[in-house]
Order: structure tokens, then C-alpha cells, then sequence
């Protein structure tokens, strides 16, 4: 089976969905699937199997910045790249999102499987501002999908149609495997705690701040990435923190297997809690806001502590609690680790499989 991807965001920019594109497509290719992927780049191709349409041009799209190629450049070398594969099925992630999902939806009648990520807090601009041209390109899929309940109500009330949710993947031996990252030069090394993510004030960052600051710990706390408030955060001077900036998968899944504590302090607009998941799959305990978004991926006091999103005292006393008590982190990790595996790339590669020979079979 010949599998074409399609991104309409850079491949070059971390994020959930490019980070799922890339691992579906490697899970595919584990199983026998030729499956390839077409997105913008703004650079190297990170993957053999990738082909690059272009840079993308940044975009602010729900408080944040999205890397999408909307141009006639891009929609081109799509179409370029699917003549030359002639992939039996595509998989369009956000394929209503303009640039080359679009291109190859409307620009071929290729059989078509548009999954859907955003929920109502996050819903992107076509669905808003473009609702009927945006339900006839849906119209053009053989069948849609969503990652979680949330992203199906939200696509199904904007576009109507039917929606099979298919959770996202966790490449769980990458970061279950991953060496920890070294914090120290021997001794007792002080506790860690993590932040990934962007710095906009939809995840949370200063409410985070705000818990360490008061939580009187003599731990350390990472924050890696950027953004819109990174130098306005850095200016509180709250001290114990290290800036890690942009950091690499590999250094992700390292400080990840390093860190006593995960912190996802998310105030909304989450589909689904992909750095939850990651969290869970590299056996580091988790605390989350009470989102619906996290609470798809794990259960409060089950896999994860969750906190009311906005509420600094809340996420001190849960990061109190954790700090405090190695045999409930013991028992979020054990737990965690059950979860992360029932959501393995692998399977969800599997799962894909189905629907994309059900999708052949439908035709548009």
C-alpha cells in the first residue's frame, strides 16, 4: 500500500501534529506501508521519505503562530509529488488548513482520509470564516477522522459529517529508552521539574512561575521552547529556573526520563495532550491542568495529578505532594506507563491501515 501524509505545517517547527505525521508515517513504514510525506520545510527535510514543498510563512491562528505554505508554489509541488508517487490513498491531517492539504484534497481524486485535530477553543479560521466552501472540500473526503471526542464535536458541528476519533500515537520505546539527560556532576541531584511548550499565555508558563516561585523548593526548574512572552516571563527574575530555549526530540526525550516532575499548566485549547502522553510513555509523574484536552490522555489521580487550569496554589500544593512523595510519583509512573502503551504508534499504525483500505475501497 502507497500511503501519501500531508502536513500543512513545517515539518522544521516542533508540534503535535507534524510530530504525528512523522511518527505515523515511520510506524507505517515498520509494518510494509510505502508511506511518505509531503509538507513545508524550512530547511532540510528532517526524514528520507519526506518531500519538502517550500518554507512556510508564519501565520497567527488561536493565540499562537502556525508554519503553514498557503501559496500556488506549494499547492504545485504537492501535486507534483503526488504524480510522481501515486500514492492508492492520502492522509490529510487538518485538511482543511489552505497549503498543500488542500491542494492534494481539492487538486486530485486520489481516495482521501482527512483527520481533524483542533477542538471549539482552537478551531482554525476555515471553520469559522469559511463554512460552506469549507464543507464541500470536506465533502471531498472518503472518510474523516478525529483525535479525540473534542475535535469530533467541534469538525462535526462546523462541517457536519461523520467522524471515526482515532486517538494520537506515542513512539513509546523512543522515550521510554531515552538516556536521561545529566543534570549534575555527582552528588544528590536536585529535583527537576519540566515545562514544554510554547511561551503564549494559553499554556500556562506564568501561572507556572507563579507555583515555583512560592513553592520554597530547592529543586530546578526547565523551561524549554519560546515565544511572544519568553523575555516578559525572564524580566520576573524568579529564580532556580534554567531557559533551555528550543531544544531537539532527542533532548525532549532525554529531560523527560531526567525530570522528577512533568508540569502541563495549560489553561485551554488543547484536542489532545500529546506532551501528556509523552510524559506518560518516559515514566515521568505528571501534573496537568483539568482540562478536557489532558483528561483524554490520562485520568485525574490515576495517571496524573490534575490542577485547576489558572490556579497558581493549586499547582504549588500538587508539586508539594510529588516533590514530597517518592511512592506516589512510583505509583503515576506505573500507572502512566499502562496508559502510553495502549496509545503506541504502532498500534494506531494498525488501526490506520483499516481505514485506509476502507477508504480505497469507498473511492472519493
Amino acid at each position: 500500500m502507497r500511503v501519501s501524509l500531508v502536513s500543512p505545517y513545517s515539518l522544521s517547527t516542533p508540534g503535535g501534529v507534524q510530530g504525528q505525521v512523522l511518527g505515523l508515517a515511520r510506524a507505517l513504514r515498520e509494518i510494509g506501508a510505502d508511506a511518505r510525506v509531503i509538507a513545508p520545510c524550512d530547511g532540510p527535510p528532517p526524514e528520507p521519505f519526506v518531500t519538502s514543498v517550500g518554507p512556510s510563512t508564519k501565520v497567527s491562528s488561536n493565540g499562537s503562530v502556525s508554519p503553514i505554505a498557503p501559496g500556488k508554489v506549494a499547492a504545485s509541488r504537492t501535486l507534483e509529488a503526488l504524480r510522481d508517487f501515486a500514492p492508492d490513498v492520502l492522509h490529510l491531517h487538518e485538511p482543511l488548513v489552505p497549503g498543500p492539504t488542500t491542494a492534494a484534497l481539492l487538486g486530485s481524486d486520489i481516495p482521501a482520509v482527512g483527520t481533524f485535530h483542533a477542538a471549539a477553543a482552537s478551531r482554525p479560521r476555515p471553520y469559522r470564516y469559511l463554512r460552506k466552501p469549507a464543507k464541500g472540500a470536506a465533502n471531498q473526503l472518503s472518510i474523516r477522522t478525529a483525535v479525540s471526542e473534542d475535535a469530533r464535536r467541534t469538525a462535526e458541528e462546523a462541517l457536519g459529517g461523520s467522524y471515526w476519533v482515532l486517538p494520537n500515537g506515542v513512539d513509546v520505546a523512543r522515550f521510554a529508552k531515552a538516556a536521561p539527560w545529566p543534570q549534575g556532576t555527582g552528588g544528590e541531584e536536585p529535583p527537576a521539574i519540566l515545562f514544554l511548550g510554547r511561551h503564549e499565555p494559553r499554556k500556562g508558563l506564568g501561572v507556572l512561575l507563579d507555583a515555583f516561585a512560592a513553592l520554597g523548593s530547592d529543586g530546578v526548574l526547565w523551561v524549554a521552547g519560546d515565544g511572544p512572552e519568553t523575555e516578559a516571563l525572564q524580566a520576573l527574575g524568579v529564580g532556580g529556573v534554567v531557559w533551555l530555549g528550543p531544544i531537539t526530540d532527542d533532548e525532549k526525550a532525554r529531560r523527560l526520563r531526567a525530570a522528577t516532575v512533568l508540569c502541563a499548566p495549560s489553561l485551554h485549547g488543547e484536542s489532545f495532550g500529546m506532551v501528556v502522553l509523552e510524559g506518560l510513555a518516559a515514566g515521568v509523574p505528571v501534573i496537568a491542568s483539568d482540562i478536557p484536552g489532558y483528561r483524554n490522555v490520562a485520568r485525574p489521580d490515576l495517571e496524573a495529578l490534575m490542577v485547576a487550569p489558572g490556579d497558581p496554589e493549586s499547582l504549588r500544593l500538587a508539586l508539594r505532594r510529588l516533590l514530597d512523595d517518592p511512592g506516589r510519583r512510583a505509583g503515576l509512573v506505573e500507572a502512566g506507563e499502562q496508559r502510553a502503551a495502549g496509545f503506541s504508534m504502532q498500534r494506531l499504525a494498525e488501526r490506520f491501515v483499516t481505514v485506509y483500505e476502507a477508504a480505497i475501497s469507498l473511492g472519493r
